[in-house]
């Protein structure tokens, strides 16, 4: 792929097109030679499944604000909707959410079987890692390593793994604190969206204090506001415009935002952590412009 700088002028519209297709460069080359074939076939079918790439597309405008070059974005873009897809898969299966559609398509384990379906998940996991590592740019050492840390960080232990551990084990909990929810969402959902706006100003090789600052602070309000958003729509959605089953989290009795606060209070907070997080960037003027727009299409979606 061509080193080249960002255009200046580039729109959110031309953005998500050149992010589909580099990530489908980056991901058909990854998948292609696969020994397994039914593994082959179940990562190929999930990553392929769709989505809007949200993730991937904070990278490339975290990137964009930063200078960074479309190569050193497409490593980190690709490594992240990995990470995403394999939660996705892993989250899907009988022992967590047991749901039958994901983006209007049966679930992973619904067309390929439970044990594989969990080494698909694993297999994305490990590869997102390798990509980070090894895939060809100009990223300096000392900045794969940074990536490394930041991605680890917040799908493991100390991020989602762990938000999707308390998801499982406490969000049935009637009396849980409100405290705790948001702690919940902030690990489970917040803190990938966060990394991929770190992920973005890495790849610029950017070490300035302030930026990193702000990357975190715009990452944890948008991923929270999501999260909520998404306890919303659960309720407000039908299937076919969520993609997947509605009404799952009632189905399996977790408290949410909603249940705990009510709707109204749900939308209020929602609209209250978009406005601080678009007043976290102002400083950035015209080059956090897609990252504006970007947490307006998160914010506002009806899926």
């Amino acid at each position: 792929m061509k080193n080249e700088r960002m255009k200046p002028d580039i729109s959110l519209n031309e953005l998500i097109t050149i992010c589909r297709d580099r990530l489908n460069t980056m991901m058909n080359f990854y998948l292609k030679d696969i020994p397994a074939p039914e593994l082959k076939a179940s990562m190929s079918y999930s990553m392929a499944n769709g989505g809007k790439r949200l993730r991937p597309l904070l990278i490339y405008a975290a990137g964009r604000a930063f200078s960074a070059t479309w190569e050193n974005l497409d490593i980190p873009a690709c490594s992240v909707e990995m990470v995403h897809t394999y939660s996705l898969i892993h989250d899907d299966l009988p022992c967590m959410d047991d749901a039958p559609l994901r983006r209007g398509k049966p679930t992973c384990h619904k067309v390929y079987g439970d044990a594989v379906a969990v080494l698909a998940g694993d297999a994305l996991h490990t590869l997102a890692i390798q990509i980070l590592a090894d895939h060809p740019a100009t990223l300096k050492p000392a900045q794969r390593l940074a990536m490394l840390q930041v991605l680890s960080t917040a799908c493991g232990p100390y991020g989602m793994a762990a938000g999707q551990a308390l998801d499982i084990t406490v969000l049935q909990d009637p009396n849980i604190s409100s405290e705790l929810l948001e702690e919940i969402y902030r690990l489970k959902t917040g803190a990938l969206f966060t990394a991929c706006l770190q992920l973005g100003r890495l790849a610029a090789n950017n070490d300035d204090e302030i930026d990193q600052r702000a990357m975190k602070e715009f990452g944890d309000l948008i991923g929270l506001a999501f999260q909520i958003q998404d306890d919303v729509l659960d309720q407000e959605a039908t299937s076919e415009q969520l993609g997947k089953q509605q009404g799952i989290d009632l189905i399996n009795n977790k408290m949410t935002y909603p249940r705990l606060h009510g709707m109204a209070k749900a939308k209020e907070r929602v609209s209250d952590l978009y406005l601080k997080a678009l007043e976290s960037i102002n400083y950035l003027g015209n080059r956090a412009q897609l990252l504006r727009e970007l947490a307006e299409v998160m914010l506002v979606r009806e899926s």
